[in-house]
C-alpha cells in the first residue's frame, strides 16, 4: 500500500515538472532581433560596413558569453537594412524592420539626415532607438522618449574644435583671424556651419568663405579655388569619405596651405581616407571621439581583435557602434524583458564606468532626460609621421595628447 502511495506521488510531481522543461529548455533559444539601417551603398557606404563589422563583433561577443542570461540566455540578432544615406529609404527600411521583422529594438543610422527622421518613427510605435553616431543636435532635442544618443552632439564637436584653436594659439603663440568653412551639404555639415558661425562670431573670427557641397561631387576643384582664392588662417572642413578623399588630394594639387586645416571625423576618419590621400593628409588636424592610442583598459585588444578580422583599425564611429552593443545587453540584462517600455526604461537609467563599453575616450555613458549621453567628449588628433608612416596621433585636450608628441602649428608642409 505505501508503496502505491510513493509511485502515485512520483508520478504526480513528475506530471507538475513536465510543463516547466520546455520552457526552460526553449528560453536559450530565445533572440532579441535588432534592427540596424546602415549606409551599405551610396557615398557613406564605408562608413556603414565598418559599423556593421564592429556590431557584428560586438555581438559575436556578447553571444559566445552565454548572451542575455536574465533572458535565459537570449542571442542577440542583428537583422541589417541599407538606407543608401537617403532619408525616405531610412523611414520605409524603420516601418519594415518594426512591422515585418518585429525587431525589439532599432540602432543606426550614422547619417544625421537619415537618422532624425528614423527617430519619429520609432517614437510613434514606442521601439527603443541607439544612436551611436548621428551628431545633429536637432536628433535630442524632440522630447523623444525612445531615442538614446551615445556620441557628442554638433554643438559639442564645434565647441571643441574652436576651444582647441584657441589653446593652440596660445601654446604655439600663433595668430589666427580668417576662417573658412567648406561642407558636405546634408544635416550633419549644415550642423556645423550653423554653430561655426555663431562661435567664430564670438571668438571675433573673420569668415572669409562658407561652402557647402554635394557629397556626390566628383570635382571639387572649383570648391578648392574658392578657398585658395579666400586664403583663410584655418580652414574648418565636414565631409564624408569619398569627398574627404577628393578635397583632400584637390587641395594638395592646388597647394593650399592654412595655418591649419580640421576636420569633423566622418570621412577624414574613415580608413580608406589615408589609403586613398597618404602625404597630402600630413598634419591635418581630426576631430573624433576615439583614436587607437586612447589609454583606456582594453582598448589594444579590442582594436587588434577587429583590425585581424578587417584588415584595419576602429575608428570613431566604428568604436561607438561596437560599444552600443554593450549598451543594448547592458539594458536588456537589467530590463530582463523583450517588452520595449522595459528596455527603454532600462536604457533611460543607464549608467556604465567599466567593462568593453568603456573603451570610449569618455569616463562614463549616462542619459540625460533628452537621451543625449552627456559624458560624451571628443578629442583631436594630427596626423603625422614620426618614423614608422602616417599615422593618427592624440594631441588635445593636453591630457590626452601622446607622451612626448609635439603638434605642428601652424602646419608647414614637408
Amino acid at each position: 500500500m505505501e508503496k502505491r502511495k510513493l509511485m502515485v506521488l512520483f508520478v504526480s510531481l513528475a506530471v507538475l515538472m513536465i510543463p516547466f522543461v520546455p520552457s526552460f529548455a526553449g528560453a536559450a533559444d530565445k533572440v532579441v532581433k535588432v534592427g540596424n539601417i546602415e549606409p551599405l551603398s551610396g557615398p557613406s557606404a564605408a562608413v556603414g560596413q565598418q559599423g556593421k563589422f564592429a556590431r557584428d563583433m560586438a555581438v559575436e561577443e556578447i553571444n559566445a558569453a552565454g548572451g542575455i542570461k536574465s533572458l535565459g540566455g537570449a542571442k542577440l540578432e542583428m537583422i541589417y537594412a541599407d538606407s543608401e544615406s537617403k532619408p525616405e529609404k531610412g523611414v520605409a527600411e524603420a516601418e519594415r524592420l518594426i512591422n515585418t521583422e518585429k525587431v525589439n529594438v532599432l540602432t543606426g543610422c550614422w547619417n544625421s539626415s537619415v537618422t532624425y527622421p528614423v527617430t519619429a518613427v520609432a517614437e510613434r510605435y514606442g521601439i527603443p532607438f541607439i544612436v551611436p553616431v548621428s551628431v545633429a543636435d536637432k536628433i535630442t532635442d524632440q522630447g523623444f522618449k525612445y531615442t538614446f544618443r551615445i556620441a557628442a552632439k554638433d554643438g559639442w564637436w564645434t565647441r571643441d574644435q574652436f576651444a582647441f584653436l584657441k589653446d593652440m594659439e596660445k601654446e604655439f603663440n600663433t595668430k589666427v583671424e580668417t576662417v573658412a568653412f567648406v561642407y558636405e551639404n546634408g544635416d550633419w555639415g549644415k550642423g556645423f556651419a550653423e554653430s561655426w558661425k555663431k562661435l567664430a562670431e564670438k571668438d571675433g573670427y573673420k569668415v572669409v568663405l562658407d561652402e557647402p557641397y554635394p557629397s556626390t561631387a566628383t570635382d571639387l576643384s572649383p570648391v578648392v579655388t574658392k578657398i585658395k582664392r579666400a586664403n583663410p588662417d584655418v580652414l574648418l572642413l565636414v565631409s564624408n569619405a569619398a569627398d574627404a578623399i577628393l578635397l583632400t588630394n584637390t587641395l594638395a594639387e592646388y597647394k593650399v596651405t592654412p595655418k591649419a586645416i580640421i576636420a569633423s571625423g566622418g570621412g577624414h576618419a574613415d580608413p580608406s581616407f589615408l589609403k586613398s590621400v597618404q602625404k597630402n593628409a600630413q598634419l591635418v588636424f581630426d576631430e573624433v571621439e576615439w583614436e587607437t592610442d586612447v589609454n583606456k583598459p582594453g582598448v589594444q585588444e579590442i582594436n587588434a581583435k577587429f583590425k585581424a578580422k578587417t584588415g584595419y583599425d576602429l575608428a570613431g564611429e566604428s568604436s561607438d557602434a561596437y560599444i552600443a552593443m554593450y549598451v543594448l545587453a547592458d539594458a536588456l540584462e537589467r530590463a530582463a524583458s523583450l517588452d520595449p517600455v522595459k528596455i527603454r526604461d532600462a536604457l533611460a537609467t543607464t549608467k556604465i564606468t567599466s567593462g568593453p563599453a568603456m573603451i570610449a575616450a569618455y569616463d562614463a555613458i549616462e542619459f540625460d532626460q533628452t537621451g543625449q549621453n552627456n559624458h560624451a567628449a571628443l578629442c583631436i588628433v594630427q596626423i603625422n609621421d614620426i618614423g614608422k608612416g602616417l599615422e593618427r596621433i592624440s594631441v588635445w585636450p593636453k591630457s590626452a595628447r601622446r607622451a612626448g608628441y609635439t603638434p605642428v602649428f601652424p602646419m608647414v608642409k614637408k
